[in-house]
């Protein structure tokens, strides 16, 4: 497959700084009920990264894709996605972008090459370069073998391919991804994430949404995390992890009822073999409980002894790295499976844009 098409791309980039593939600058969009669904975003984008989005269900991830794919008009702010203004050149906009939104796009109806055949007329592909384009992506996707059968017929890790390849049949200098890999077993999440990387690598910018945590360190090397519509932390996944203030000391406990795991907290905090300052959380989990410290591995063995001293029945531990799943944490106080049952909002308000 070749390059992206420069035809799109009205930045450039000089000696000292990367040309921004996206911009958004105060970016803000009010239900007409009046409830805030994005509130003073800000971005900055450059060419060829792949950028993660990140947050529970309803906390703004797809309002703001879609008002930076000019789906949705934003009630303030600016925003310019490939050197085009997405408010007074939307068309524009939408012509130099791919967009894979969560639900699939294809006809089952169609078979995998006419899906794609469809996508380049509807994209303008010049009909001279649209049998070469088409066997690229196919061979991209690795659905070469499958082009002649409906597409109705593909697995739900195929139909997921095959949608991202018809987002780029026009070779889009930037894509952006709506929680591609929602509902797909691990083996084809890892196949899209190859993919993924395979186009980001020919120079496609990729904005990613995603409530999976280790897809984003996976495959971003920058992020945002967006919490009740407003950026709470911003950095690459390496930075952030960094935030988090030291290793994670997991603990499984015999009782991990509520009252138990309170009692391990009390005994933690009355510890002497850590100062409280050292501690920088403690948190209950699904069968314990786990501590974040500085410390967590010089002081690990004696923590447990003083649990057990303390009438806590452990019954297993582990000292880990922080991982991005520790700095949702640290930044909502619950993980990001949790604070999406929270965060759900209706999407079927009515939107006040600007005019």
């Amino acid at each position: 497959m070749g390059t992206p098409m420069q035809s799109h791309d009205r930045t450039t980039e000089n000696d000292h700084t990367r040309a921004l593939a996206i911009e958004a600058t105060n970016l803000g969009l009010t239900y007409s009920n009046g409830t805030e669904a994005v509130t003073d975003i800000s971005l900055e984008i450059p060419t060829g990264e792949v950028f993660g989005f990140l947050g529970a269900n309803g906390a703004g991830k797809t309002t703001t894709i879609k008002m930076l794919t000019t789906l949705l008009q934003p009630t303030t702010g600016q925003i310019t996605v490939n050197g085009y203004d997405a408010l007074t050149e939307s068309n524009a906009v939408r012509e130099s972008i791919g967009y894979m939104a969560q639900e699939t796009s294809i006809d089952p109806a169609l078979t995998v090459r006419e899906d794609l055949r469809f996508a380049c007329r509807a994209y303008g592909v010049p009909p001279a370069e649209r049998g070469t384009r088409i066997d690229d992506l196919l061979d991209l996707v690795g659905l070469s073998a499958k082009a002649d059968d409906r597409a109705g017929t593909l697995s739900g890790g195929q139909k997921k391919r095959l949608d991202a390849a018809m987002t780029l049949v026009h070779q889009p200098p930037i894509v952006f991804l709506d929680e591609p890999t929602t509902g797909l077993d691990p083996a084809a999440r890892t196949r899209l994430w190859e993919y993924f990387r395979a186009i980001n690598r020919q120079g496609t910018t990729i904005f990613l949404t995603t409530q999976y945590l280790e897809e984003a360190d996976a495959l971003c090397s920058d992020l945002a995390v967006i919490l009740d519509g407003e950026i709470v932390a911003s950095g690459s996944p390496t930075d952030l992890k960094s935030q988090v203030g030291g290793d994670v000391l997991e603990i499984t406990l015999a009782d991990p009822s509520d009252t138990a795991v309170e009692h391990a907290q009390a005994a933690i905090e009355a510890s002497e073999v850590i100062a409280p300052d050292e501690i920088e959380t403690v948190q209950p989990t699904e069968d314990g409980l786990s501590v974040t410290s500085t410390r967590a591995r010089q002081i690990g063995t004696d923590l447990l002894v003083g649990l057990s001293e303390a009438g806590v029945t452990i019954t297993g531990f582990n000292i880990r790295s922080p991982t991005l799943d520790d700095v949702f944490l640290s930044l909502t106080g619950e993980s990001v499976d949790d604070a999406g049952d929270e965060a759900v909002r209706s999407t079927d308000h009515h939107i006040e844009t600007r005019q």
